[in-house]
């Protein structure tokens, strides 16, 4: 019996054996992924640096501590305005930033973050994720051996800090400020010189008068940079990113190593950071306005002529560079009808609860 019993024994144990390396063999251990990942904001912008703290936290979660990417602020790999060449060219996997920072390279890049004149959040999510929008912007970005995903938004912004009043087109005219991706030739078309000056870099500019104005995102990081002490005028609204989206570049040789699983957990952390980092600036932009107003930054609204022509001057901008450029044209066409028919739904229900929300919010 004693020997039957082993013999059984044994009999179960290598079959288990079997059955495990059989397993094995259909089924082999997920690779442990260990990639880098710089950033174009610094790490004292908690909310647009922390888009990417949110990803890294989420994907690390999701894939069990399987998959860490080591987070780098930016200038401490590459300068901000680098995160795309050091993406592309390997030095490393991954960053996050804003695609509007490269039109130099290609005047589409503006479409995987924010155009003069363009979408709201809610639109541009709609877009990229409904819309076909993301699909399309992807096209473009292979061209530089790059994906793209959506890891956040800081929603509509301010138009930024001035040291003097804009009361009319006029005043625009020999205007220095700095201003990211399209704008800024927007604003050349009026008279004013753009200058593309990293956020670390904006302070002392706006400071030492290099710069008569500045732009940057919202009351919320606009506070913590500063800008108040230098500059009295806050205008709005920043016409050129009714919406603004952070986005993760991944080397496409990288991405296409990753098994369709951690492709897949990639998307959802994404998708998590996005949601997470949308709500945080509707969080804390309400108190960041009330302490700057508190504090003397005295609030000024862009006048309707100014407005306008800045429309008619980004209008004209998009025609002259969709005449030369096949996949800026076929961005902006798709984009904008999306736009519209978006408007056309949001005026009816959208429009009207927010406006008597916001006229009756003091009567209550």
């Amino acid at each position: 019996m004693t020997n039957r019993r082993d013999m059984l024994a044994a009999g179960l144990a290598g079959a288990g054996a079997a059955i495990a390396t059989g397993a094995s063999a259909q089924a082999p251990a997920a690779a442990t992924i260990n990639w880098r990942m710089t950033s174009s904001y610094p790490k004292a912008l908690d909310a647009v640096y922390g888009a990417g703290e949110i990803f890294i936290k989420a994907l690390a979660d999701m894939s069990g501590g399987r998959i860490q990417l080591q987070h780098f602020a930016s200038g401490e790999v590459v300068p901000g305005l680098q995160a795309l060449d050091a993406v592309q060219n390997g030095t490393v996997e991954c960053c996050d930033t804003a695609s509007f920072y490269y039109v130099g390279k290609d005047p589409s890049f503006a479409f995987g973050a924010a155009m003069p004149f363009g979408l709201n959040t809610r639109q541009q999510n709609a877009w990229f994720f409904q819309g076909g929008g993301l699909a399309l912007f992807n096209e473009l970005l292979a061209q530089y051996n790059v994906i793209g995903l959506p890891i956040g938004n800081t929603n509509a912004q301010m138009a930024g800090w001035f040291r003097k009043e804009i009361k009319s087109i006029d005043d625009l005219k020999g205007l220095k400020m700095r201003i990211g991706g399209l704008a800024g030739q927007v604003i050349a078309k009026l008279g004013a010189v753009p200058q593309q000056i990293a956020a670390g870099d904006i302070y002392p500019a706006l400071e030492r008068g290099t710069i008569d104005a500045a732009e940057w995102v919202g009351p919320y990081d606009d506070e913590k940079l500063g800008f108040s002490r230098v500059a009295p005028y806050y205008y709005y609204p920043g016409w050129w990113e009714g919406a603004s989206a952070i986005l993760l570049m991944i080397n496409r040789d990288k991405w296409n190593q990753l098994s369709a699983t951690d492709k897949a957990l990639f998307v959802a952390a994404a998708h998590q950071a996005n949601a997470l980092t949308i709500a945080k600036y509707d969080d804390v932009n309400p108190g960041a306005i009330k302490r700057l107003i508190a504090s003397g930054t005295q609030l000024r609204a862009f006048s309707p002529e100014i407005m306008d022509a800045c429309a008619k001057a980004a209008t004209e901008l998009y025609e002259e560079i969709g005449a030369k450029n096949p996949m800026f044209k076929k961005l902006h066409d798709h984009m904008m009808a999306y736009r519209n028919e978006q408007l056309l739904w949001q005026q009816v229900a959208e429009f009207n609860y927010d406006a008597y929300q916001i006229r009756s919010r003091n009567r209550r």
